[in-house]
Protein backbone atom coordinates (compact mmCIF):
# COMPACT_ATOMS: atom_id res chain seq x y z
CA UNK A 1 0.00 0.00 0.00
CA UNK A 2 1.45 3.33 -0.75
CA UNK A 3 2.21 5.70 1.85
CA UNK A 4 1.78 9.14 0.95
CA UNK A 5 -0.90 9.55 -1.80
CA UNK A 6 -3.31 12.14 -3.06
CA UNK A 7 -6.26 10.69 -4.62
CA UNK A 8 -9.39 12.41 -4.30
CA UNK A 9 -12.70 10.44 -3.74
CA UNK A 10 -15.87 10.40 -3.01
CA UNK A 11 -17.94 8.45 0.11
CA UNK A 12 -19.84 5.67 -0.97
CA UNK A 13 -21.38 5.12 1.86
CA UNK A 14 -21.75 6.45 5.23
CA UNK A 15 -18.71 5.35 7.63
CA UNK A 16 -17.13 5.86 11.02
CA UNK A 17 -13.87 7.26 10.87
CA UNK A 18 -11.46 9.16 13.74
CA UNK A 19 -10.93 12.47 13.74
CA UNK A 20 -6.88 13.53 13.69
CA UNK A 21 -5.13 14.15 16.50
CA UNK A 22 -8.20 14.36 18.62
CA UNK A 23 -9.18 10.46 18.51
CA UNK A 24 -12.77 11.37 18.37
CA UNK A 25 -15.44 9.49 16.49
CA UNK A 26 -17.16 10.86 13.33
CA UNK A 27 -19.45 10.11 10.82
CA UNK A 28 -18.61 10.46 7.40
CA UNK A 29 -21.51 10.74 4.81
CA UNK A 30 -22.31 9.17 1.22
CA UNK A 31 -21.43 11.57 -1.50
CA UNK A 32 -18.86 13.95 0.57
CA UNK A 33 -15.67 14.45 -1.18
CA UNK A 34 -12.23 13.59 0.56
CA UNK A 35 -8.38 13.37 -0.40
CA UNK A 36 -6.77 10.14 0.87
CA UNK A 37 -2.92 11.72 1.87
CA UNK A 38 -2.18 8.35 3.27
CA UNK A 39 -2.92 4.60 3.02
CA UNK A 40 -0.53 2.06 5.00
CA UNK A 41 -1.26 -0.98 7.32
CA UNK A 42 -4.92 -1.38 6.22
CA UNK A 43 -5.99 2.26 7.11
CA UNK A 44 -6.29 5.46 5.72
CA UNK A 45 -5.98 9.04 6.20
CA UNK A 46 -8.37 11.17 4.78
CA UNK A 47 -8.50 15.35 4.33
CA UNK A 48 -12.12 16.05 4.99
CA UNK A 49 -13.76 19.74 5.03
CA UNK A 50 -10.15 20.89 6.32
CA UNK A 51 -9.80 18.06 8.88
CA UNK A 52 -7.68 15.20 8.58
CA UNK A 53 -9.48 11.92 9.74
CA UNK A 54 -8.96 8.04 9.75
CA UNK A 55 -10.64 5.13 8.06
CA UNK A 56 -10.19 1.43 9.00
CA UNK A 57 -9.57 -1.18 6.48
CA UNK A 58 -13.08 -2.65 7.74
CA UNK A 59 -14.58 0.66 6.53
CA UNK A 60 -12.20 0.65 2.97
CA UNK A 61 -15.28 -0.32 0.58
CA UNK A 62 -16.83 3.29 1.65
CA UNK A 63 -13.80 5.20 -0.22
CA UNK A 64 -13.81 2.69 -2.58
CA UNK A 65 -10.80 0.14 -2.24
CA UNK A 66 -10.58 -3.74 -0.82
CA UNK A 67 -9.16 -4.31 2.28
CA UNK A 68 -5.81 -5.15 2.72
CA UNK A 69 -5.15 -9.08 3.14
CA UNK A 70 -3.27 -9.34 6.20
CA UNK A 71 -0.59 -12.38 5.86
CA UNK A 72 0.10 -12.55 9.72
CA UNK A 73 -3.46 -13.90 9.72
CA UNK A 74 -2.63 -16.92 7.53
CA UNK A 75 -2.70 -20.60 9.23
CA UNK A 76 0.17 -21.84 9.65
CA UNK A 77 1.69 -25.18 10.80
CA UNK A 78 2.57 -24.78 14.70
CA UNK A 79 2.39 -26.14 18.21
CA UNK A 80 -0.70 -23.89 19.51
CA UNK A 81 1.30 -21.47 20.22
CA UNK A 82 1.87 -17.92 18.67
CA UNK A 83 4.85 -17.40 16.52
CA UNK A 84 6.58 -14.15 17.29
CA UNK A 85 7.52 -12.81 14.23
CA UNK A 86 3.80 -12.82 13.16
CA UNK A 87 3.30 -10.59 15.85
CA UNK A 88 6.17 -7.92 15.47
CA UNK A 89 4.74 -8.32 11.22
CA UNK A 90 1.19 -7.21 12.47
CA UNK A 91 2.48 -4.48 15.11
CA UNK A 92 4.73 -3.24 11.72
CA UNK A 93 1.41 -2.64 10.03
CA UNK A 94 0.24 0.13 12.64
CA UNK A 95 0.92 3.70 12.05
CA UNK A 96 0.66 6.67 13.81
CA UNK A 97 -1.91 8.50 11.26
CA UNK A 98 -0.04 11.36 10.65
CA UNK A 99 3.35 9.60 10.09
CA UNK A 100 3.89 7.19 7.73
CA UNK A 101 5.92 4.88 9.67
CA UNK A 102 5.51 1.91 11.33
CA UNK A 103 4.96 2.28 14.98
CA UNK A 104 7.89 -0.32 15.45
CA UNK A 105 10.16 1.83 13.02
CA UNK A 106 9.03 4.71 14.96
CA UNK A 107 10.46 3.22 18.54
CA UNK A 108 7.38 3.14 19.97
CA UNK A 109 7.19 -0.76 21.12
CA UNK A 110 9.29 -0.68 24.15
CA UNK A 111 8.70 -4.83 24.92
CA UNK A 112 7.11 -7.70 23.49
CA UNK A 113 6.90 -10.37 25.57
CA UNK A 114 5.06 -13.82 25.39
CA UNK A 115 3.91 -16.70 27.64
CA UNK A 116 3.21 -19.86 26.34
CA UNK A 117 0.08 -21.49 28.35
CA UNK A 118 -0.44 -24.87 30.02
CA UNK A 119 -3.91 -25.71 27.82
CA UNK A 120 -1.67 -24.49 24.49
CA UNK A 121 -1.85 -20.98 22.90
CA UNK A 122 0.00 -17.71 24.21
CA UNK A 123 -0.47 -14.71 26.02
CA UNK A 124 0.94 -11.51 24.52
CA UNK A 125 2.38 -8.26 26.56
CA UNK A 126 3.29 -5.06 24.95
CA UNK A 127 4.57 -2.04 26.01
CA UNK A 128 4.47 0.42 23.89
CA UNK A 129 4.34 4.64 23.90
CA UNK A 130 3.55 7.41 21.90
CA UNK A 131 5.75 10.00 20.47
CA UNK A 132 3.73 12.67 22.36
CA UNK A 133 2.10 12.42 26.00
CA UNK A 134 -1.85 14.07 24.99
CA UNK A 135 -1.94 12.46 21.79
CA UNK A 136 -5.73 11.47 21.21
CA UNK A 137 -4.68 8.90 19.14
CA UNK A 138 -3.08 6.97 21.50
CA UNK A 139 -5.80 4.86 22.46
CA UNK A 140 -6.77 4.16 18.81
CA UNK A 141 -3.19 3.06 17.99
CA UNK A 142 -3.29 0.84 21.15
CA UNK A 143 -6.75 -0.83 20.56
CA UNK A 144 -5.47 -1.40 16.79
CA UNK A 145 -2.39 -3.13 18.22
CA UNK A 146 -4.50 -5.20 19.95
CA UNK A 147 -6.79 -6.35 17.61
CA UNK A 148 -3.87 -7.49 14.58
CA UNK A 149 -2.26 -9.44 17.76
CA UNK A 150 -5.47 -11.09 18.44
CA UNK A 151 -6.18 -12.50 14.97
CA UNK A 152 -2.82 -14.35 15.12
CA UNK A 153 -3.21 -18.30 15.27
CA UNK A 154 -2.38 -18.98 18.67
CA UNK A 155 -3.28 -16.05 20.28
CA UNK A 156 -5.36 -16.47 23.94
CA UNK A 157 -4.87 -13.26 25.55
CA UNK A 158 -3.31 -9.91 24.41
CA UNK A 159 -2.49 -6.86 26.58
CA UNK A 160 -1.38 -3.63 25.43
CA UNK A 161 0.01 -1.20 28.00
CA UNK A 162 0.88 2.45 27.55
CA UNK A 163 4.23 3.79 29.25
CA UNK A 164 5.88 7.03 29.39
CA UNK A 165 8.88 5.93 31.14
CA UNK A 166 11.49 6.56 29.21
CA UNK A 167 9.98 9.56 27.29
CA UNK A 168 10.05 8.67 23.76
CA UNK A 169 12.20 11.42 21.33
CA UNK A 170 13.50 10.85 17.36
CA UNK A 171 16.86 8.80 18.74
CA UNK A 172 14.59 5.48 19.10
CA UNK A 173 13.80 5.89 15.36
CA UNK A 174 15.79 3.15 13.48
CA UNK A 175 17.66 4.45 11.37
CA UNK A 176 15.89 3.16 7.81
CA UNK A 177 12.79 5.14 9.14
CA UNK A 178 14.94 8.35 9.67
CA UNK A 179 15.97 7.94 6.45
CA UNK A 180 12.50 7.76 4.65
CA UNK A 181 11.73 10.66 7.07
CA UNK A 182 14.53 12.84 5.43
CA UNK A 183 15.97 12.89 8.86
CA UNK A 184 19.40 12.27 7.93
Amino acid sequence: MNSDIDEQIIIERDCEATLIPFGNKITLKKGEEAHITQALGGSYTLMIHGNLVRVESKDADAIGKIPEVQPWLEEKENDGRIDEKAVWDAMKTCYDPEIPINIVDLGLIYSCEISNEDGGGSSVEIKMTLTAPGCGMGDMIATEVKQKIEGIQGTSDVNVELVWDPPWDRSMITESARLQLGML
